[in-house]
Order: structure tokens, then C-alpha cells, then sequence
């Protein structure tokens, strides 16, 4: 097995500030080959961190396998494989780097998490899947948590059940928070910029985010069938952004269709703040969309997708399709031929004209900051 290695990367100039010299974090998301979830949010907040506290030192842990692990814009740790396979490893570089909190998201064991409590660092636990809540809500665990924070607003990830509300009250600890999504403030001077390096126009395309643009196991084609629906939209005359997935080989592009790589989550807020239609899968942009109250079509390109959006659905917040790139086509098609998108009107799908009613998906970067804050800088916010 490799020892883990410090990634030479840039990071933003400090000052000599006391307090915010105190900030220091350490992200372990699980990483790996496919998807990339945890490590968007983690990165959303490190980014966020640091135009708060100019001066934190931040760190992050991560697989090697992973596609973005080389680009990550701060000092980082690179493992064989996912954070949680070792513990050694990550233990290690606790006693080494000696955080003020560490930020496990969906990641660890008990022994990293009681490497964290012994040096000191307060431990924020990041659960978005049934497993992983399950595990944070251990009697042991609890104690060596500080807040637990449940990815996804509380109608997709379900109310605290009756036994998890006990356990809370007698062990008193940990904090829980329901974060909805992550997304940076918005920036109008970064906004005009990312829409002229792609030639459109605000309220007049379509952004596509299919996820990392790497294939899960349960959906293998979803990048080339992705890409053929974004083909067919722009054939149809609307500009679109097909974000993180190259076209399949041999496939012409249309005109209207602009090629993206992956970009920072700052940009493609924006990107997303700004679209007339947005298509994601059933991850974080699925909800950055909705916080954003633009109009979403979804589709589950992994296992753990379809109950978010089947929740969603029911809330009459998005419209959803198979993996299939015609259905997509036509449904983005029936969407954008009709009055359902009126400009900057918040509407996610002709069901909210039914309805009525719109349940609300909040942007918590700024009670997870405040958070954070508390946790490094107790008494001094």
C-alpha cells in the first residue's frame, strides 16, 4: 500500500489574523472513481471557509483513484482508496495536522473518530445515506461527535424517528442539523463572466449536470445517453451546457451545444442561478436547483438517487424520466415549449400550477459556516 503523499497546490494568501489563524479543518469525504458528492460539499465549504476566515488552514484526505483528487485547490493527502480503509493513514495525519474540526462526510471508522476527539478537534459527521446515519446515531459514536449533519432536506432524508430522538435525549449530544444543499452567495460579477465564456444568456438555457461524468454501476451508459439528450435539445434551437461528459465518439455537436468540464461550485451556482431549465441526476445539483427555484427535470443515474427524486416528484417540486436520451429530449421539449418557464418565474413543473404549493429547499452554506465557527472558535463567532 502507497504512503500517503502531500499534494503540492496553491491556496489562498492568509493574514496574521488570531482567530482566524485558529480555523483549522480537515475534510475526509469518501472519494473514489466514481461519483463525487461528498467531495463537492466538502469542497463548497472549504471555499466558503475561506472567504470567511481568510487566514484557516485547510486539508483534505482523499482517494488517489479519485478524478478530481489531483485538482483539488488545497493541500491534500492521497490515499489507495477511500478514507474509511485507512484508518492508519488518516489517524496519522490527525496527529499530524491537528484540527480544530474534522469534517467526516459519509466517511470513517470509530477508531479515526477517536483520533479526532483525543487531539482535541471537534468532529462534524456528515451522513447522507440510511447506513451512515445509522452508524452516526451508534452509542459510541455519539460520544465522540459533536453535530451530525443529515445531507438532504428532511422530507427526502425522513424526520428523526422516535428512537434516534431518545438516544439524543438521554446521551445529549450530538447537535443534528438537516442541511438542504450548499451553495456559495451569489456573485453577479462572476455570474456575467461564466455566461460570456459560454455565449449565452441569462433565463435562455438549458444546463445539463449529469454528475462527475463518471459511470455508476447501476446506470453504465448514463454519460453517453446524457449527451445524446443534450445533443437533441440543442438541435431543437436552445442553447446548452452539458456539464462534466465528453460526447461519445463519433457524435456530431450541434451548434447550440457547449462542452463544459467540471468546474468550481461557485461557477456552476451561478451557471444554475442563471438557466432557464436545469437537468441533473438525483444528487446535490438536483437540490442546488431547486434552492435556486429554477425549473429541474431529473433522472437517477445511481441506486441511491431514486427516492430523492421520487420524494420530490410527490412534492411536485421537479419533473423526472428514465435514463432513456428521448424521453429526456421530449420532456425537456414539453417543458420549454410551454408557458411553464415565464423568465425568471420560480416554477419547477407545470404540477406547482396544480398544486399550488411549493415546499421550500434552503441554501444552509451560512448556518454550516456559523457552525463551523462555533466549533473552532467557541466564544469568538
Amino acid at each position: 500500500m502507497p504512503n500517503p503523499r502531500d499534494t503540492d497546490t496553491l491556496v489562498p494568501p492568509s493574514d496574521d489574523t488570531t482567530a482566524t489563524a485558529l480555523v483549522r479543518l480537515l475534510f475526509i469525504p469518501v472519494s473514489g472513481p466514481r461519483g463525487m458528492g461528498e467531495y463537492a460539499r466538502c469542497m463548497a465549504l472549504a471555499r466558503g471557509a475561506m472567504r470567511r476566515w481568510p487566514a484557516a488552514e485547510i486539508h483534505f484526505a482523499l482517494s488517489g483513484a479519485a478524478p478530481y483528487a489531483a485538482d483539488t485547490p488545497f493541500p491534500t493527502t492521497l490515499l489507495a482508496s477511500s478514507p474509511t480503509f485507512h484508518s492508519r493513514e488518516v489517524s496519522a495525519l490527525i496527529r499530524k495536522f491537528r484540527p480544530t474540526v474534522a469534517i467526516f462526510d459519509n466517511a470513517g471508522r470509530t477508531a479515526q473518530l477517536r483520533s479526532a476527539h483525543d487531539c482535541g478537534a471537534r468532529v462534524v459527521f456528515v451522513s447522507s445515506r440510511r447506513r451512515q446515519r445509522r452508524k452516526a446515531f451508534r452509542w459510541r459514536w455519539m460520544g465522540f461527535i459533536d453535530e451530525h449533519w443529515i445531507a438532504y432536506p428532511e422530507f427526502i432524508a425522513g424526520a428523526l424517528t422516535p428512537l434516534e430522538r431518545l438516544k439524543l435525549k438521554v446521551r445529549e449530544r450530538p447537535r443534528v442539523r438537516f442541511l438542504d444543499t450548499l451553495l456559495s452567495d451569489p456573485d453577479p460579477a462572476l455570474a456575467a463572466a461564466v455566461m460570456n465564456r459560454f455565449d449565452v444568456k441569462q433565463w435562455e438555457y438549458v444546463l445539463i449536470v449529469p454528475g462527475g461524468g463518471t459511470p455508476h454501476s447501476t446506470a453504465a451508459n448514463a454519460p453517453a445517453v446524457v449527451a445524446a439528450a443534450a445533443c437533441s435539445i440543442a438541435e431543437r434551437g436552445y442553447p446548452t451546457i452539458l456539464v462534466g461528459v465528453p460526447l461519445p465518439r463519433g457524435q456530431s455537436r450541434p451548434s447550440g451545444l457547449r462542452l463544459a468540464p467540471r468546474m468550481p461550485m461557485e461557477e456552476l451556482g451561478e451557471l444554475i442561478r442563471g438557466a432557464r431549465l436545469v437537468i441533473s441526476n438525483g444528487g446535490d445539483t438536483l437540490l442546488q436547483a431547486l434552492a435556486c427555484r429554477r425549473p429541474c427535470i431529473a433522472v437517477a443515474i445511481a441506486g441511491d438517487q431514486a427516492h430523492r427524486i421520487v420524494r420530490c416528484v410527490e412534492e411536485g417540486l421537479v419533473t423526472s424520466t428514465p435514463l432513456d436520451a428521448s424521453a429526456l429530449a421530449r420532456a425537456a421539449a414539453a417543458l420549454l415549449d410551454s408557458q411553464a418557464l415565464d423568465g425568471d418565474a420560480p416554477l419547477h413543473g407545470a404540477a406547482l400550477r396544480v398544486r399550488g404549493t411549493l415546499r421550500e429547499v434552503a441554501n444552509a452554506m451560512g448556518a454550516a459556516l456559523d457552525a463551523l465557527g462555533a466549533l473552532a472558535l467557541p466564544g469568538n463567532p
